[in-house]
């Protein structure tokens, strides 16, 4: 089997704790060589400065690539745009292009009345604007606010023809629901890198309440293997287990790219991919 590329996502830290965590994080996964790293927008663009700050960061001192995201939630064209210019001009060019999601409190997105209206709106300009990686969301499973599973492939093209070169997408349980996606998404023209997003179960509670807020679908044996792990205190090794056994389908069935969602803690990731043959040992070779 042939060692898959790997990319990770972090989100910026809020108070000086947090900052120790990231880099903590950073330094234990950086030597696994990803192609790039991303940096979340916190909801309604609530950590904006934030996430410029630490993108900056990155880039000049983790030598990694790093992948910015940005959002079209709380801000004029000319202010996100002004973001945009800001990245690159600290030498970032990879952007992750999101809708975003709304403010807490909010009943769905409201875009602002000089804002971007849409993902697609935000990647036509970026396209425009420089010489922009722009990279952008998929759902497997229907996104929550979309009418349907068909519209959910049918926006994903529309990303694509505005100027988008790859996809990441939400987690998902079951690597069925992942091929199921990409089957649609071929008969519907789209020949662009989608790449699964891989999310190792650090907290089952919190990993429930992500995936009912945002439609992933749950499969019944997986809330039963977390509730048995729970009473005998192994919820790590089914974690790790699960998210490798889940990682290998995906590999046998073609996938050569993953994204891990880290949020912010290294550990299950490191021991999943380690368990793939990621190791800093072998990170530019292929494992049997």
């Amino acid at each position: 089997m042939t060692r898959p590329d790997i990319s990770f996502e972090f989100f910026p830290p809020r108070n000086i704790e947090a900052t120790f965590r990231l880099w903590d994080t950073v330094q234990a996964l950086s030597p696994l060589g990803p192609r790039f790293v991303s940096v979340t927008y916190g909801a309604g663009g609530t950590t904006r400065e934030l996430t410029r700050d630490v993108v900056a960061t990155l880039h000049k001192n983790s030598g990694l690539k790093v992948a910015a995201h940005l959002t079209c939630v709380d801000a004029t064209r000319e202010e996100t745009l002004a973001i945009a210019r800001q990245f690159q001009e600290a030498g970032v060019n990879d952007i992750v292009a999101l809708r975003g999601d709304p403010p807490k409190g909010a009943s769905g997105f409201t875009p602002h009345p000089e804002g971007f209206g849409s993902s697609v709106e935000l990647i036509e300009a970026l396209r425009e604007t420089g010489d922009f990686t722009i990279r952008v969301g998929a759902y497997p499973d229907k996104h929550p606010e979309a009418p349907s599973a068909t519209a959910d492939v049918e926006y994903l093209k529309r990303k694509f023809d505005a100027g988008a070169s790859e996809a990441l997408t939400q987690f998902f349980f079951e690597a069925e629901s992942f091929f199921r996606f990409r089957d649609e998404c071929e008969k519907a023209g789209i020949d662009k890198p989608i790449v699964p997003g891989i999310l190792p179960i650090e907290n089952w509670k919190g990993a429930r309440r992500f995936a009912e807020a945002t439609g992933t679908k749950i499969p019944a044996w997986v809330i039963e293997a977390f509730e048995k792990a729970e009473r005998d205190d192994r919820q790590d090794l089914l974690a790790t287990a699960m998210c490798t056994e889940l990682c290998n389908e995906l590999l046998e069935g073609g996938v050569d790219k993953l994204h891990f969602y880290t949020l912010n803690r290294p550990e299950l990731t490191r021991d999943v991919c380690f368990a793939l043959g990621v190791t800093p040992d072998n990170k530019l070779e292929n494992v049997a």
